[in-house]
């Protein structure tokens, strides 16, 4: 029975009772104030009167607790009262012998049970346990080790104080800084953030990490490894290894009837280290004064069907994920030498030929399937070709009639209420441990290019529209009310890109305002973009007379694949900005150029162009937008992915 001045268990601590009333007690936790309590809160130890907790300092005696244990464990008792337990351990059954005992149940090496039946373990239990505790007292020595050994790292970074054995301390580290857990025991002890960033720093810091280890891709969720290659029909492996089987087909009719082209002058261009060209364009003069634009696409869709293994996996991917230090494609690598334009004698292709008239407006769209010999060339030399003296003959001729008409375009569009975005751009790539970056060259042939494309990718949208095809349509609003405070230069144009609004995918068309256009769609990319390649798929099974996706269909698979393409964009833009401060850690103190953009209250917006680069800086001299400033640069943290630039004196 308990009664006042017993001594208790509350919430498995000491307490002692000071009444009774009501039938609920009142007690005193021996680390805490009053509270009242029911019967079954409360576990009796002994009835006291227990005045003070002065018990809780009783002292143990070990020998005597495993003298006990030994007798008690050989007679096979079954169990015993916790006062039995402490008359026959400790001779005497008092408030501080019951609290020990209750005590020796907690830790649980000699004795386990309750107040009510205390067990003594088996002489295999103890042993056991024994050998659980060293083991555990040894990590615990372990890892106080290398926590220690951790401090002194990070205090000085240059000496090589961690051991080989400490990585496994580091896996949970490793896990927070990748994105693949939100929590590390290791941050924690050592009282860091328990944020990918810190735990990034702390990895670089101790050296267990280089700073050629990029987090970025996994934080986003994203693999390293590309697409699995898939099944791919015998009659795609090569032009000129064209099967008997397939000829056959031919003459029955059962295979695919392409137009042949090869007499136009197709041209691939696009960067030297693009691997993947996937578009083409040709020109050519219509007998009654208007312009044919030939833009040709690599043809996947010729193979992949809706709901294949490589569609459902292109969907899942959304985009191929262009990264400094390897690529990882949407598509299985196989395809790439299959279906890619202009790495063998002839491509197959999907052609867009677009009839332009003399306001560059498209006035007929026509879609087949071909097959083309493509020339590859790069920006560069495409630019060599357009200014050259081979401009008035031959290839030259045909990519300045290409370039004349891009111009064309780019007018009508920008009459159309275009916004015109200059763009500094870098290439940076990694390579055996070295970090490049390259300014991409400003180039006449990249307008003709994006110009093509553009036009191919209104085309297609009109083409799908007037047939009622349900398909990826693109739309985009400019934000009018948006005060440029510049006009020209990049100062204009950074502040321009501000005021235009994410892109809006659809199965319904609209005015891309951005671009100028009552209706705009993308095709020229089926090896790269998911939404591309399931364009490609809907207009070859409307060719075809086949069944099309419906507009919910699509609908769904755009809003799937969107939401991986956007986890890629994300993961390129931090990878870019990783290597970049990469490449800049060993570069303190180095000058750069940088354009004034805008003035941010006392704080000045600028862009380095060299490194593609914006950053904020404090000015100590009168500057205008579009001026150039010398800025030095000051610090870099990999982790944050931050650098501090200065202006220099």
């Amino acid at each position: 029975m308990i009664t006042e001045g017993a001594l208790v268990i509350y919430k498995n601590k000491p307490a002692l009772v000071k009444e009774k009333t009501d039938g609920k007690f009142t007690i005193l936790p021996a680390d805490g104030e009053q509270v009242k309590v029911r019967d079954k809160d409360i576990q009796l130890l002994h009835s006291g009167p227990v005045k003070n907790f002065d018990f809780i300092n009783f002292k143990s005696d070990i020998k005597k607790v495993k003298e006990a244990w030994e007798l008690l464990s050989a007679e096979t008792i079954d169990s015993m009262s916790l006062k039995d337990a402490s008359s026959f351990i400790y001779n005497e059954y008092t408030p501080s012998s019951a609290y020990a005992v209750y005590c020796l149940l907690n830790d649980g090496f000699y004795f386990y049970g309750t107040a009510d039946a205390v067990k003594p373990r088996s002489a295999q239990e103890a042993e056991a346990e024994e050998t659980k505790r060293s083991e555990k007292s040894r990590e615990t020595d372990e890892r106080y080790g290398f926590l220690e050994r951790v401090k002194a790292q990070m205090k000085n970074p240059a000496q090589k104080i961690l051991l080989p054995q400490d990585a496994k301390y580091f896996q949970d580290v490793e896990a927070l800084a990748y994105g693949k857990s939100a929590k590390s025991r290791t941050m924690k002890d050592l009282k860091l953030s328990e944020t990918p960033q810190d735990a990034h720093a702390l990895l670089l810091k101790t050296g267990f990490w280089s700073k050629m280890v990029n987090p970025h891709p996994f934080r986003f969720g994203l693999s390293l490894s590309s697409a699995g290659c898939q099944t791919v029909a015998h009659e795609a492996a090569s032009h000129e290894a064209a099967s008997h089987e397939a000829a056959s087909k031919e003459e029955q009719g059962l295979a695919e009837v392409r137009r042949d082209l090869c007499h136009l002058a197709s041209f691939a261009i696009d960067s030297p280290w693009s691997s993947d060209p996937d578009d083409a364009v040709s020109i050519e003069k219509a007998d009654n004064g208007n312009t044919v634009l030939y833009v040709h696409i690599a043809d996947p869709a010729s193979l992949i069907a809706f709901d294949s293994p490589e569609e459902k996996e292109a969907r899942d991917r959304g985009v191929t994920l262009y990264l400094p230090e390897t690529t990882v494609r949407m598509l299985a690598e196989d395809f790439i030498p299959v279906f890619a334009l202009g790495l063998g004698e002839k491509s197959k292709a999907l052609t867009f030929k677009m009839t332009i008239n003399e306001n560059a407006e498209i006035i007929d769209t026509q879609i087949f399937a071909s097959v083309v010999k493509v020339k590859r060339v790069t920006y560069e030399e495409a630019d060599e070709a357009i200014n050259g003296a081979q401009a008035q003959s031959g290839a030259g001729f045909a990519l300045c009639e290409l370039f004349n008409l891009s111009q064309k375009l780019f007018k009508r569009r920008a009459a159309n209420g275009a916004v015109n975005i200059i763009y500094t751009d870098v290439h940076i790539t990694v390579k055996g441990g070295t970090v490049c970056v390259e300014p991409v060259a400003d180039c006449k042939s990249v307008s003709l290019v994006r110009e093509c494309m553009i036009a191919a990718n209104e085309g297609a949208g009109n083409w799908a529209a007037s047939r009622g095809l349900s398909f990826p349509y693109i739309s985009q609003e400019v934000e009018l009310d948006c005060q440029i405070f510049v006009k020209t230069g990049i100062a204009g144009s950074l502040q321009l890109r501000r005021c235009m609004r994410p892109r809006a995918l659809s199965v319904k068309p609209g005015r891309h305002q951005g671009l100028g256009l009552d209706i705009y769609t993308q095709v020229t990319s089926p090896l790269r973009r998911y939404t591309d390649l399931l364009a490609h798929i809907q207009i070859r099974s409307l060719l075809r007379g086949g069944k099309t996706l419906s507009a919910d269909v699509i609908s769904n698979r755009l809003g799937y694949s969107e939401a991986a393409a956007s986890a890629a964009v994300h993961a390129e833009r931090a990878s870019v900005n990783h290597w970049l401060m990469v490449y800049l850690s060993d570069k303190k103190d180095a000058v750069f150029d940088a354009v004034a953009v805008e003035n941010k209250g006392g704080r000045w917006a600028l862009l380095i162009p060299s490194l593609a680069l914006e950053t904020q800086v404090s000015l100590n001299k009168n500057v205008s937008p579009n001026d150039t400033v010398k800025l030095v640069l000051k610090s870099v943290n990999i982790a944050k992915a931050e650098a501090v630039f200065a202006q220099n004196a």
